[in-house]
C-alpha cells in the first residue's frame, strides 16, 4: 500500500512520543494521552470515532496520521485448539503469531522479527535467515488483531480475554531492542493494551548485554533458551554460544536485575542422544545453582530435515525427576499446534496471500 510521506503511524509512538507529536501539531500534550486511549480500543479504525477530540483536530489527524492494523489474517486452527495467524506486512513479508487457549488463560506467542539471524539449527525460523526487524506497530498489531479475532469468535477459547504475551515467535526479541522496549511500553500502559508485566515473557537465545539492559529497562519476565550443559554441544545447536558461552550467559542470569522473587525461566529442549542423558540433567542442576529460576523442558518438535529426534516420554520424565530431586521447579511444556506447524521452532512465515492496511 502506498502511503504519503507525511502520514505518521500513531501505533509506532509510545505515550511520551504521542504527547510530543500532538504538541508539534499545536495541541496540548494531554491530547496525546487521549489518543492513546482510543487507538487501542477494539473496533476503532477512524479518527472520526474519537469523540472527545475537537472535530477540527480530528481532521488534522486524518490528514497527517494513520492507525495501522492487520486485517483478514490467514488462520489455521489446530486439533488441540491452538490458532496460527499469518500477517502480511506492508512490504509483503509474512510473520506468524500463535494463540494458545487454556482453561484459565489465553497466551499469545508474538514475533519480533521477520526471519531470524541467530541460526539455531533446530529452528525452522532460523533457517529462513534474517529479513528485518519488526516496527513497534507490527509487534503490537499482532496483539490487537488476535484480540479482535477472539471477540469475533466467542466460544473458541474457554476464557474470552487475552491474558498472557510471550515473545517466543519469529526472531530474537533482544536483537530488536529499541522496538521491543517501546512495544512493551505500549502493551503495559494502562491507556494502551494494559497488560501486567508479570503476564509478559521475553525469550532470548542469550544476547548477554541486551539481557541486562532489558532487566534495567523493564520488569517483564525473562526466558533463556539454554538447551545444553556444555559449550561444545550448545555451540553446535546455537551459534550464539560462540559469542557468549554458557559461563558468560549464566553469570548474566545471576546478575539479572529482576524484581524481588522474580525467577528466570530456563528453556531446555531435549534432543535424543545429544543433551538428554542423566549426566546432562545433573550437570544442568549444577550450572543453575545460585540462580533463582524455573526450568521448562520440551521434547524437540519436528522441523524440516528431521535432523533431530525427540526423546521417549520416559526419558523426558527421568530428566525432570533428577532436576526435581535437586530442588528445582521443573515443568514439561506440552507442545501445541504441531499439526499446523505452530509449535516452538516451527514458524516459517509461509502463509498464503494476505491483506494488510
Amino acid at each position: 500500500m502506498s502511503l504519503e510521506a507525511q502520514e505518521t503511524d500513531l501505533k509506532n509512538l509510545t505515550q511520551d512520543e504521542l504527547v510530543e507529536y500532538v504538541e508539534s501539531l499545536g495541541q496540548p500534550g494531554f491530547r496525546g494521552r487521549q489518543i492513546l486511549a482510543w487507538i487501542y480500543k477494539p473496533g476503532i479504525t477512524d479518527f472520526a470515532e474519537m469523540t472527545d477530540l475537537a472535530k477540527q483536530f480530528r481532521a488534522v489527524l486524518a490528514k497527517h496520521a494513520r492507525m495501522s492494523r492487520f486485517v483478514d489474517p490467514i488462520t489455521e486452527i489446530s486439533q488441540d485448539g491452538a490458532v496460527k495467524f499469518g500477517f502480511q506486512l506492508e512490504d509483503g513479508l509474512i510473520i506468524e503469531s500463535v494463540l494458545i487457549p487454556e482453561e484459565d488463560r489465553n497466551t499469545l506467542c508474538v514475533s519480533s522479527q521477520a526471519g531470524c539471524a541467530m541460526g539455531c539449527r533446530f529452528c525452522v525460523t532460523g533457517s529462513m535467515g534474517f529479513q528485518r526487524n519488526l516496527t513497534r506497530a507490527e509487534i503490537v498489531n499482532q496483539v490487537c488483531a488476535v484480540r479482535d479475532w477472539m471477540l469475533e469468535h466467542e466460544g473458541h477459547c474457554p476464557k474470552q480475554e487475552l491474558t498472557n504475551i510471550v515473545f517466543m515467535g519469529m526472531g530474537e526479541p533482544l536483537a530488536n531492542m529499541e522496538n521491543l522496549l517501546a512495544s512493551l511500553s505500549l502493551l503495559t500502559e494502562q491507556r494502551g493494551l494494559d497488560f501486567a508485566t508479570r503476564r509478559i515473557t521475553v525469550s532470548t537465545c542469550g544476547l548477554v548485554p541486551q539481557m541486562l539492559e532489558l532487566g534495567e529497562q523493564s520488569s517483564v519476565n525473562l526466558a533463556v533458551s539454554l538447551h545444553a550443559t556444555d559449550n561444545a554441544t550448545r555451540s553446535r545447536l546455537m551459534p550464539v554460544n560462540k559469542r557468549w558461552p554458557i559461563e558468560e550467559l549464566l553469570a548474566a542470569c545471576k546478575e539479572y536485575p529482576g524484581k524481588k522473587r522474580q525467577r528466570v525461566m530456563f528453556e531446555y529442549t531435549l534432543f535424543a542422544g545429544i543433551n538428554d542423558a542423566d549426566e546432562d540433567a545433573y550437570r544442568l542442576a549444577g550450572l543453575l545453582k545460585g540462580i533463582p529460576c524455573k526450568i521448562n523442558l520440551l521434547a524437540v518438535n519436528k522441523g524440516e530435515g528431521d535432523e533431530f529426534v525427540s526423546p521417549a516420554r520416559d526419558r523426558v520424565l527421568s530428566f525432570q525427576d533428577i532436576l526435581r530431586q535437586e530442588n528445582y521447579t521443573v515443568f514439561i511444556r506440552q507442545s501445541r499446534g504441531a499439526d499446523i506447524s505452530a509449535a516452538c521452532g516451527q514458524l516459517a512465515g509461509k502463509a498464503g496471500n494476505l491483506t494488510c492496511k
